[in-house]
C-alpha cells in the first residue's frame, strides 16, 4: 500500500492517478488519501497500516514531516521539505522512513521546454513548500528570482530560500513584474473550492512574452491563469508537474 498525508485532500489527484498507474503495470497495489488533522497522528498511521511502504505529502506538512524522518536526501534537505516518503522494512522488522523532494524535479521537467532565452529573472509567489521546490529548480537551471511573501521579514532565508531576494507584495511592483518574464505560483489561491482568489500582482504588467505557471492543478485554469492569458502571457498549470514528481515517487519506492 501507499498512500498520501495531508489536510485538506479533497482537491487531490494522486489516488486517481496511482491506482491508474497499477491497474496498467498489473500489480497488485493501492494508493489510499489518508487526512490527516495533525502531522502528529502519523505514527498511529504507521502503525495502524503496516503494510504502507510509502507515501507522499502534502499541505501542511512538507515541513513538519522532517521530525518523524530516519534519514533525508541531500536535494530534500537543502530545499526544506519532503514531499514523498520511503519506508525501508528492515530483516528484524525495524521500519525506517526516508524523506526526499520530487516536487523539484517535476517542476525543473515541465519548465524546461517552456525555457527561451527572455527567461532570466522570475518571480515565484509564496514561501512554503511548494516555493522551496521551485527555488532549487530555479536554482539548478540558472534563472534568478525573487520570492513574494505576505511576510518576508519572517520568512527564514535558509536552503533554497537563500538564493533569490524575499520581497513583499508591496514591492512586486509593474516594473519588477514587467522585467520578470516568469512568474511562478505556489500558493493555495485559486486552488479549488476558493477558484476566484488569486495573488495580489500588476496583472497589468504582464505581457504575451511572459510565461505564467500556477503549480494548483484543480482547477484546471485558475484564476491567476486566466489574468495572465487575459494579458497575452502563456500559462500552464502542475498537472503535468504532478505527473512528474508522481512517476520519480514511485521510481524511489520501486527500486531496492
Amino acid at each position: 500500500m501507499y498512500g498520501l498525508i495531508g489536510n485538506p485532500l479533497g482537491h487531490s489527484f494522486s489516488a486517481t492517478y496511482f491506482n491508474a498507474k497499477f491497474q496498467r503495470l498489473g500489480i497488485d497495489e493501492e494508493y489510499r488519501l489518508f487526512p490527516l488533522e495533525s502531522i502528529s497522528m502519523l505514527p498511529d498511521l504507521l502503525r495502524e497500516h503496516p503494510d504502507l511502504r510509502g507515501f507522499n505529502v502534502t499541505i501542511p506538512y512538507k515541513q513538519d514531516v522532517f521530525e518523524y524522518l530516519d534519514c533525508i536526501s541531500r536535494d530534500a534537505r537543502e530545499i526544506g521539505a519532503v514531499n514523498t516518503v520511503k519506508i525501508i522494512t528492515h530483516p528484524d522488522g525495524h521500519r525506517e522512513l526516508a524523506g526526499f523532494n520530487t516536487d523539484w524535479i517535476g517542476f525543473r521537467d515541465m519548465l524546461t521546454p517552456l525555457l527561451n532565452p527572455d527567461i532570466d529573472a522570475a518571480l515565484i509567489v509564496g514561501s512554503g513548500g511548494g516555493a522551496k521546490a521551485v527555488a532549487y529548480a530555479l536554482y539548478t537551471l540558472g534563472i534568478e528570482f525573487r520570492l513574494i511573501s505576505r511576510s518576508p521579514e519572517s520568512t527564514p532565508r535558509s536552503g533554497a530560500m537563500s538564493y533569490g531576494d524575499i520581497i513583499s507584495y508591496e514591492e512586486a511592483s509593474p516594473e519588477l513584474v514587467s522585467k520578470s518574464m516568469l512568474i511562478i505560483n505556489t500558493t493555495p489561491l485559486g486552488m479549488w473550492p476558493n477558484t476566484e482568489t488569486a495573488p495580489a500582482l500588476p496583472y497589468d504588467s504582464i505581457t504575451p512574452r511572459h510565461i505564467c505557471i500556477d503549480i494548483v492543478y484543480n482547477p484546471a485554469v485558475t484564476e491567476f491563469m486566466k489574468r495572465g492569458a487575459a494579458q497575452g502571457a502563456t500559462v500552464k498549470n502542475g498537472l503535468e508537474m504532478l505527473h512528474n514528481q508522481a512517476e520519480q515517487a514511485w521510481k524511489i519506492w520501486s527500486e531496492p
